[in-house]
């Protein structure tokens, strides 16, 4: 496991130098010093501490590790620094399910949307909506911008985190939609989550800002993008400009909200924790809708 060197040193091997580096950076904000070792031999990369302070370098790594798992479905893409989360694609196959679900079974007689019914309380509808689609068209166009939108923001706030995020604001979508049109008939579809992806992403300037202490025209431009991607995406015609609009507009307020209070994107409680409460607001909506 280790090498007792002639200073009393032991050595914690590392797999590269990167890693060596990483770790040495951990330690140091634990209060322990160490060196980076290179050997040349079989050994490779390590880091050598004193002996007294081993436990306690080891304890450190091992909960660094812990914290920072990393995700294996996100990958770089285009230029280094930007991930994408391969996930998003279990999200579109939940769509595909639902939709065939839908063919057979005729799920939108209970999970449609309608404002006089959530005004009866049926707030559930406000979640099921999202899971139902018109027709294939419908659902083809909501499952490729939304398998991007979405990898990408799944990439930038963690997998649990993002997914839930961007759910939250197509559920604010349906909010905006109850709210001013108390009279609205039915309305369905993922697309007030795609949106929400977008208005999360066009918050990200907010906290690049707060880490690198960027000009506040950095984060106007890049809502501003965000915006004019929105018009792009989300006024077309004949489609719910008015969730298209909640949902973005949740999405920027939650972008902020998890700007100003960040948490590692590769931090597995956290998202563990976003994942299952998810999990929770999918089924439990269509538990009361098809009791």
């Amino acid at each position: 496991m280790y090498q007792i060197m002639p200073s009393q040193e032991l050595r914690i091997p590392t797999r590269s130098r990167a890693q060596a580096m990483d770790w040495s950076l951990v330690l140091i904000s634990q209060g322990i010093d160490s060196t980076i070792d290179h050997t040349g031999d079989d050994a490779g990369w390590g880091l050598l501490v004193a002996s007294e302070n081993y436990q306690n370098a080891v304890a450190a790594i091992r909960q660094y590790t812990i914290e920072n798992r990393g995700w294996p479905w996100q990958r770089e893409i285009f230029y280094p620094g930007l991930m994408f989360d391969w996930g998003s694609l279990a999200w579109v196959t939940l769509l595909l399910l639902f939709f065939a679900l839908d063919v057979q079974f005729n799920l939108r007689t209970r999970g449609v949307m309608e404002s006089a019914t959530v005004g009866q309380g049926q707030w559930w509808c406000l979640f099921t909506a999202m899971w139902l689609h018109g027709d294939i068209s419908h659902l083809a166009a909501n499952a490729t911008i939304g398998l991007v939108l979405l990898g990408l923001t799944m990439a930038r706030f963690g997998t649990g985190a993002g997914l839930l995020a961007a759910y939250l604001a197509g559920a604010g979508g349906n909010v905006l939609v109850f709210l001013l049109l108390p009279t609205r008939g039915p309305s369905l579809g993922a697309s007030g989550m795609v949106m929400g992806c977008l208005g999360l992403l066009a918050a990200e300037s907010l906290s690049l800002r707060r880490k690198k202490s960027l000009s506040p025209n950095y984060v106007l431009a890049g809502i501003a993008g965000g915006v004019m991607l929105f018009a792009l995406l989300g006024l077309s015609p004949g489609t719910d400009v008015l969730a298209h609009l909640g949902g973005f507009l949740t999405g920027l307020a939650l972008g902020g909200l998890l700007a100003s209070f960040p948490f590692s994107a590769k931090s597995t409680p956290a998202n563990l924790a976003c994942g299952c409460l998810f999990a929770c607001l999918a089924i439990l909506p269509w538990w009361l809708a098809l009791r």
